[in-house]
């Protein structure tokens, strides 16, 4: 059981990064009561995306990642479309991760060792740089604890905030945004970068996989409800990008540490857990020495920061809409050729009529190019 606790808490710990601070924000522009749609219609397609490549690992031998699935069952051209977006995406999540994450360390440590943001972002990466390079067995039972005091610090926070929850901030609804959370919902549910991980961890038990993969996803889901309601109930309209801030600001400065401690936690265990796989993609499928897949991995995310790019709300919701969208259509492909081709019979197999998976992978194709036209815009 206990590779199934760690296994489970590695999953649900990279999925719960930050785009949960993004989606109090973009529930304020169109309201709550949509964003219970959003959550129900994209948590259903994250899941079957997450089981379906989940089933492609279980028959594929070896510790392949997407880009090497696709060109083991889709041939070099489609491997190396998935290898830009794939790790385009990693990449801009970590970076994500490194933004925030530094700014909240910067913030929790700022009444006692105040200095410049950037000097913490580099505590936030090094810190995280060592542990990618130690490998997965110390990510796993690092995501485990981790997830334990992120639970406690929300229980606080939102134990601490319930009263100032006005529900009158959770009953406005604005259709005009409605587009809006699309690419940040998708980011938010996100694990099928760390199926591989989840199942290097089980070892033999990968018969606990389908289960992890369901629950793992649906534990975040319900989390983020939970801190849309505290920060959208107590901000309304008044929520900020980061919802963090706006929200320890309304509860006071007694809580400012415990807020900014939960910042820290939620974005450090997924920074982890995406580094190694980006690491492991560029070492296992692109066959670099295993010290080159750890300098792309993780100097990449940071040379990006230092050049400019540093609007994580952007960031998370062009690798939601763009590079999750390109990922699930890449993977729908894999899954019909794996089920034909693949050498292993998997535990469990997902069937789904082919109008499902066309109507689906419409979806994805739809928000890439409305995301680009935004863009362009």
């Amino acid at each position: 059981m206990k590779q199934y606790f760690y296994a489970l808490a590695t999953f649900t710990g990279t999925i719960i990064g930050v785009g949960i601070f993004g989606l109090p924000y973009a529930t304020a522009q169109i309201g709550f009561i949509p964003i219970l749609f959003y959550f129900a219609f994209l948590g259903l397609i994250t899941i079957l995306i997450h089981l379906i490549f989940g089933e492609i690992c279980l028959r594929t031998p070896g510790a392949h990642r997407l880009p090497g699935l696709a060109e083991i069952y889709l041939g070099k051209r489609i491997k190396w479309i998935s290898v830009f977006s794939n790790t385009i995406g990693l990449l801009g999540a970590n970076l994500a991760y490194l933004i925030v994450g530094g700014s909240f360390l910067a913030s929790f440590f700022a009444p006692i060792f105040a200095g410049p943001e950037l000097a913490y972002i580099l505590i936030f990466y090094f810190s995280g740089a060592l542990i990618i390079y130690l490998g997965t067995k110390t990510i796993s039972e690092s995501e485990f604890f981790s997830l334990i005091i992120f639970f406690i610090i929300l229980f606080f926070l939102f134990a601490k905030g319930s009263f100032n929850i006005n529900l009158a901030n959770l009953a406005t609804i604005d259709l005009k945004n409605l587009i809006l959370p699309y690419g940040v919902i998708l980011f938010s549910l996100a694990g099928m970068s760390v199926i591989p991980e989840i199942k290097e961890i089980l070892g033999q038990k990968n018969r606990f996989l389908k289960n992890i993969i369901i629950t793992g996803t649906i534990i975040p889901i319900f989390t983020y409800l939970i801190f849309i309601i505290l920060v959208l109930g107590v901000n309304g309209a008044q929520t900020s990008p980061d919802a963090l801030n706006g929200l320890v600001n309304a509860l006071g400065q007694n809580i400012v540490g415990y807020g900014f401690l939960f910042g820290v936690i939620t974005t450090f265990t997924s920074y982890l857990t995406i580094g190694i796989t980006i690491k492991k993609i560029f070492w296992y499928d692109l066959n670099f020495s295993h010290f080159s897949a750890w300098i792309i991995a993780c100097f990449t995310p940071l040379l990006l920061y230092l050049i400019g790019f540093n609007d994580f709300i952007k960031i998370i919701a062009f690798i939601g809409a763009v590079t999750i969208g390109i990922d699930g259509i890449t993977v729908f492909l894999i899954h019909q050729k794996a089920k034909k081709q693949g050498k292993v019979k998997p535990i469990y197999e997902i069937k789904l009529a082919k109008p499902i998976i066309y109507l689906i992978m419409a979806i994805f194709l739809a928000g890439v190019v409305v995301e680009i036209v935004n863009l362009q815009i």
